[in-house]
Parts: structure tokens; sequence; C-alpha cells
């Protein structure tokens, strides 16, 4: 009988380690918002998304010696500088083919030679962006414990087939979801009574429409959220970068939206000067931008996308660390003013969260920073429009807004 000798694997370098390990130690380098971290193992990148920085980046996760195990570490310590390219080579290959990152290699006009000036860029999937979200939802709930994620439950209760033991009159329109016991209980309460004055045994039983009852069921109502992230240049300044986190909460919302609350939609609104919406799939590219905060431009954006939204519930996430201090004219210039708290600013923007009152949306702010003139103005939005203030910090950000999103209880966090 033939036998066969199982020795084990010694594949190539590239192939001991998954890419998801080295998307984790990239996500500092893919995610940066333009923070000059000095403790940063990538801050000499400026964030800039070259072929080159990334090849330089894998290199330094390779070296710091958490992607391989001891013993491939040793390997990957006897190799040559070229034989360290040819790895690193290998591993962008991997990360394409796997659809992590898309390459772009420079632009030249037809005819023309290339002279080397222009630098491949690469930009990270959906579905890097995706598995990053993924990470930081996982990081963001391992400290909360085990938490099952549902759905948004309502105190309402709808005919449907997820059933909660109690049933209903059938009306018109109800999901046939028939409960025979109670059905052929109200049939027995009505006929069983004439059938033993009559003596009528073995008599049909008549069923009428009063008698047919269904299983209740919860009735899950879906939401709408708009997030909108500050990205005026105070989230850099200070010597804290407030803004990767932001943006990693967002993709870790995005995700929790996307497998958990498959009903639910989720925007994002970027506001500084101006405002503009993107996709959650550029969030990594995003980078703070002006310095100003013209939050009722955000604001109005977000009104204009939730009115689109034909949800139950709808609902705006405001992650900032400034006051209002920018306005938008009617004549399109933009009023600026950083010193204090401008009467014409803040008028014009609790204006407009009057308007998202009126409009039953509902405000979350998550605030950043914590000085007077600040909180107050953060008071008055929550005072407004019964929504919830959150006075957090980087660190805490994404549990605080999670928790809020899974849970809905109405309640102010100081």
């Amino acid at each position: 009988m033939k036998r066969v000798r199982y020795t084990k694997f010694t594949g190539d370098l590239a192939s001991s380690f998954g890419l998801e390990d080295l998307m984790q130690a990239l996500s500092d380098f893919l995610l940066d918002s333009g923070f000059n971290d000095p403790m940063s193992r990538f801050q000499e990148f400026d964030g800039d998304q070259t072929m080159e920085n990334l090849r330089e980046a894998i290199r330094q996760a390779l070296d710091s010696g958490e992607l391989f195990d001891d013993e491939a570490q040793e390997k990957y310590e006897a190799l040559s500088e070229d034989q360290v390219e040819e790895l690193i080579d290998q591993i962008i290959q991997k990360m394409q083919e796997q659809n992590f990152i898309n390459a772009e290699m420079p632009e030249q006009g037809q005819g023309e030679q290339g002279n080397g000036n222009g630098e491949a860029r690469f930009e990270v999937t959906d579905k890097g962006m995706d598995f990053l979200g993924y990470k930081a939802l996982r990081e963001l709930l391992g400290p909360l414990g085990k938490s099952n994620l549902g759905r948004h439950d309502t105190r309402h209760e709808a005919a449907g087939v997820e059933t909660n033991g109690s049933s209903k009159l059938y009306e018109f329109g109800d999901t046939l979801n028939l409960d025979i016991t109670a059905t052929l209980s109200s049939v027995f309460a009505r006929e069983g009574l004439a059938t033993a004055i009559e003596g009528e045994e073995h008599a049909p039983l008549n069923i009428y429409h009063s008698d047919v009852h269904v299983h209740q069921s919860d009735y899950q109502s879906s939401c709408a959220t708009v997030v909108l992230l500050d990205c005026s240049h105070s989230m850099i300044l200070y010597g804290e970068d407030r803004f990767t986190p932001a943006k990693r909460v967002a993709m870790a919302l995005s995700h929790l939206i996307r497998t958990q609350f498959p009903g639910d939609t989720l925007n994002l609104v970027l506001f500084h000067d101006t405002a503009e919406e993107i996709p959650v799939s550029q969030l990594s590219r995003v980078k703070v931008g002006p310095h100003y905060t013209n939050t009722r431009e955000g604001l109005r954006m977000a009104q204009r996308i939730l009115a689109r939204q034909n949800k139950d519930m709808k609902q705006i996430v405001m992650i900032t660390d400034g006051k209002p201090s920018a306005l938008t004219l009617p004549d399109g210039r933009i009023y600026k003013n950083a010193f204090g708290l401008d009467p014409l600013v803040i008028s014009e923007t609790l204006e407009e969260v009057a308007r998202c009152k009126r409009s039953n949306i509902m405000i979350n702010t998550f605030m950043l920073a914590s000085d007077f003139s600040l909180v107050q103005f953060v008071q008055q939005v929550s005072a407004m429009c019964r929504g919830k203030a959150y006075f957090t910090t980087p660190e805490n950000l994404g549990n605080y807004l999670l928790m809020d999103f899974m849970s809905r209880r109405m309640k102010t966090i100081h």
C-alpha cells in the first residue's frame, strides 16, 4: 500500500502571516488624518498614499516583529536587502489580488515618455475599508463585554413572522401567521355551548372572521443616520489627534449598520468652512481641512439627505471639538469669526437646529472638548431637539457612540 508522508509546510514568508494582520498593523498609516504624531512609526510619511510610502510602511511593519512567529522572524532577519524588496513586492501583489488595495499608475500624455517624476499611488478598496471598520468595531465593543446586537426594538407590536408569545384579532393587511390555539378557542367558546345544548356532538364548527387570531411580533423600526464629522483644523491641534479616532468610529458604525441593522442607512457629511457629503469608502483619504467650523451648513446638508429617506427614525450624529465659527451667507460668501460665540453664527445655527426639531430629527452630539463656550452651545442644541450630549475623549468616543446607537436611551452623560 502506497504511503504519503506529510512534512512541515515551508512556504514563502509572504504566506506566513495573514493579510488581515498586516492591514491592522498598517491601519494608522492608511487612516492618517494629517496629525504629526512623533510617537507614530509612520509619522514621516505625512499620510501620502504613494506606493513608495506603502512599501516603507510594510517594511516597518515587518521589522516590528509583530507579524511573524519566531521561526519566520529568524528567516526574515536573514534576508538580504534585495530579498526583502522582493518580499515586499510579493506582499503588495497579494494585497491587490485579494482586493485590499488598488494601485494607481501616474497618468502620462499620449506619446509622451515617462520622466520618472510621477508617483504611483494606491487607494484602499471598499473591502479594505470594511475590514478596518470590522476591526474597529471589535475593538470598540471589546471592553463592553458581550453585546446582543440586533435591530431597533420598539414598544409597538405588529403582525409578523417573529412571534413574542401574544396574539391579536386578524385585521386586513396583517401577515397571516395564524394562531391556531387562540382561533379554535374562540370557536369552541361559541360553538361548543350550542353543541352541548343541542346534543349534536359531531356537528361541523363554523369559523367566523371574528374568530381568526394571528401571532403578534415586535415591530422593529428602521433608522436613517447622518454622521456629521467636524474636519476643521482644530481636530489635530493642541497635541492630540481627534480626527483619526472619529474616522474609526464612523467606519465601525458603518460596518455595524451593514451587518446588524440592514434596514438602516448611514450617510457621512464633513463640515469645515463649508460642508460636503462623501461615501464612507473614501474616508481613509480624508484629512482635516480649513480652519473654521460651519456647523449650520453641515446641518443643512444632513437635513437634505434625511428628507430623501423614508425611515421611522431619523437622527444626526455630530462629532465635533469646536464651537460654530463660520456661516454661509445668502450670496455664497463665508462669514468667519473664531473669537468667542459670534451672535450671528450662533443664532443662525440654532435656527437650523429648530428646523431639525420640526422635522422630527434628533441630534446627538459627541463633544471632544469641554471649553465653557462650547458646552453652552451644546446644551442649547440638546435642549432644543431633545437629543443627547456626550462630553467625551478620543479614547472613549466609540464606546459612547455605539452604546447610544444600540440603546436609544434618552440620557445625557457629563
